[in-house]
């Protein structure tokens, strides 16, 4: 399969970027989205150019780090799957495409496809945690979890932290990932006691990062790869009151 790019091109982070057009040749129908950028750059790299930047880490789906929007939607349109987990098998009747990073204010542009998602670690440190003493850790079985809370926590828990949310909504709001850290914690009885404390520290730090506010345009659940509900945000909003 042969392929037109128009990949954005930023040097760094005060730079003007734009798109840029690259063809990549003889791809396999197997081969993934990220694979086919370094096909792509190994040619870079031959004919003496720079190479175009991006996040990836584990290529399995789990770390949330490979951050695209590929012809205007997070991830690729197949639904339920990271940049890592796409192949080129879904673009088989499409001949151009336009890759691009995330587009949020709170997610700057480092270089090419690559932003700055620090913000969401901030969020996490206001208070995306359960305070224990140190220690040892408790016998597990010695807290008991019922099957539907515990279920339910395990769904918001497998949020990876992407941003995709944050890249499809018109408002640039972070607010399921948000939530589903919040419901993650305030569904078990270790994370309980300071849910109240959490969420509403966790909710300042949002704001305080400059991301949007939800206005239901439901676009996050969508395009989520992980299906995080927006249960969670009915969840978050309760608790913050």
């Amino acid at each position: 399969m042969n392929f037109t790019l128009h990949i954005w091109r930023q040097k760094n982070l005060n730079a003007v970027g734009s798109f840029v057009t690259y063809n990549v040749n003889d791809v396999d129908d197997n081969t993934s989205f990220l694979e086919m950028l370094d096909q792509l750059n190994e040619a870079l790299i031959a004919r003496g150019e720079d190479c175009i930047v991006f996040d990836y880490d584990c290529r399995e789906g789990i770390c949330g780090a490979c951050s695209l929007v590929i012809n205007g939607y997070p991830h690729g349109e197949k639904i339920a799957t990271t940049t890592c987990q796409l192949y080129m098998r879904e673009y088989k009747n499409t001949t151009e495409l336009w890759v691009e990073p995330w587009r949020a204010n709170s997610f700057p542009v480092l270089k090419d496809l690559t932003v700055d998602r620090s913000s969401f670690d901030r969020i996490i440190q206001a208070g995306g945690y359960v305070s224990v003493h140190t220690g040892s850790a408790p016998e597990a079985n010695n807290t008991l979890v019922e099957k539907h809370a515990s279920d339910e926590a395990f769904n918001a828990a497998a949020c990876i932290g992407c941003g995709a949310c944050v890249a499809v909504c018109p408002n640039a709001s972070a607010t399921l990932f948000v939530a589903a850290k919040i419901s993650h914690l305030d569904l078990l009885p270790q994370g309980r006691i300071e849910t109240t404390e959490r969420a509403h520290n966790m909710a300042q730090q949002m704001e305080t990062e400059g991301f949007g506010s939800c206005s239901n345009h439901r676009h996050c659940e969508r395009v989520c790869p992980k299906g995080i509900s927006l249960q969670n945000i009915t969840r978050m909003n309760s608790i913050l009151g």
